[in-house]
């Protein structure tokens, strides 16, 4: 876990705002365009953020956060009590949305949903390649760092108010994409649905920041043995499999426990995992939050 203190915190939108968090002991862990952190809050919650600033600075990490009126605590925190000075851990980056390398590429954004693609968008103009942003919230008002992209990016940024102009047509923004474009995605389920509706599977890369409504099986009873302490937990049909390694003695970080953010990755040694996270795990690792055993015993380096 890294300290930092919040060194700014600003209003960049209607309900939310930008936190520059500046390391306390000199650089902080490098990242790339997609990552994001785990943030310890004074109130006891851990919450999962886009990086949003700049990776060649490694002095600070930006992050921004919208208030959710339903909120479980993170974002209320965060806009009603934190405040600059305030001390906060903050985990070392993830990436699960890297930049793949493309001739030219296409990002689409949905309100909050622009954080990750902000960096990508500064690599890819920083490297000379044609990038275009699409852009789609309710107002303007309401779309964080709306007016730096414009100032940034000028004609290669397109601002849709869906109050005032509708949603945009993917399906006509497919068909006038231009060979090897590669399309990055992020923004609520809706956006997401029609992006995957519109664009081919092998051009769109896309982020969830909650995890897709999708039916497994019933879950089914397994052993976990932990291979370095050579301890064996009974994980039964109606309990995680994080849960169970917590009740027995090995807890696991652990952030979402819905399968988005991948703080709770465990290496698998032996058995067969099924898979039921949004993040796309290797067939050797698996996120203890959600996914499960298709074989009777998985062994894990723990």
């Amino acid at each position: 876990m890294q300290q930092t203190v919040v060194e700014h915190i600003d209003r960049v939108a209607e309900d939310v705002v930008a936190l520059t968090l500046r390391g306390t002991a000199g650089e902080l862990a490098p990242w790339s365009p997609g990552a994001h952190v785990d943030l310890s809050l004074p109130n006891w919650l851990t919450r999962q953020y886009s990086l949003c600033g700049d990776a060649a600075d490694r002095g600070a990490y930006r992050v921004a956060v919208r208030y959710d009126p339903l909120s479980r605590g993170g974002s209320e925190y965060v806009h009603r009590f934190l405040r600059p000075g305030r001390l906060l851990g903050v985990s070392l980056p993830r990436n699960h949305f890297p930049l793949a390398p493309a001739p030219r590429y296409l990002f689409l954004a949905g309100g909050i949903g622009i954080t990750p693609l902000l960096p990508m968008l500064r690599a890819v103009a920083a490297a000379g390649l044609p990038a275009n942003l699409l852009y789609v919230g309710p107002s303007a008002d309401s779309m964080p760092f709306a007016d730096e992209l414009l100032r940034s990016y000028g004609d290669r940024v397109r601002i849709v108010e869906t109050v005032r102009q509708g949603r945009p047509d993917l399906d006509a923004v497919a068909a006038g994409l231009e060979a090897g474009t590669l399309v990055y995605c992020c923004g609520p389920a809706a956006m997401l649905a029609s992006a995957e509706a519109a664009f081919p599977a092998e051009r769109l890369h896309a982020e969830r920041f909650q995890p897709a409504a999708r039916s497994f099986g019933p879950g089914t009873a397994f052993e976990a043995v932990c291979a370095r302490s050579g301890d064996t937990v009974a994980v039964p049909a109606g309990e995680s499999l994080l849960d169970a390694l917590a009740h027995a003695g090995h807890p696991v970080p652990s952030g979402c426990r819905e399968g988005v953010c991948g703080s709770c990755e465990v290496t698998v040694l032996d058995g067969s995992p099924e898979h039921r996270d949004d993040i796309g795990a290797p067939e050797r690792r698996m996120y203890a939050c959600v996914s499960r055993a298709l074989s009777p015993r998985l062994v894990l380096d723990l």
